[in-house]
């Protein structure tokens, strides 16, 4: 079924896609634990409210058009104000 062929026009979800809509807490504790990571029932809420808000988070990083720029592994790590013999000091 392709996207066109979908009620919402939207692609079809599988097991693995995140629901578009709010994470309930027993959807939390069924995908963690097809992750592995069986929860207690004390930990639903919150570790569904921690997938939602990161969920979000992920869905603005999406929504960014980042055009041209070159994947991450096209830069250096050193910076190219660094001179020789310079102490490095990570204190600010």
């Amino acid at each position: 079924m392709s996207s066109a062929d979908h009620p919402s026009g939207e692609p079809p979800t599988t097991d693995l896609t995140p629901p578009a809509t709010d994470l309930t807490p027993p959807e939390a504790a069924r995908w963690a634990a097809r992750a592995g990571l069986p929860l207690p029932a004390d930990r639903h809420d919150a570790v569904a409210a921690t997938a939602n808000q990161l969920l979000s988070v992920v869905a603005v990083l999406r929504d960014l058009d980042f055009g041209d720029t070159p994947p991450a592994s096209a830069y250096r790590a050193e910076s190219a104000h660094d001179t020789e013999g310079e102490e490095r000091d990570a204190a600010v």
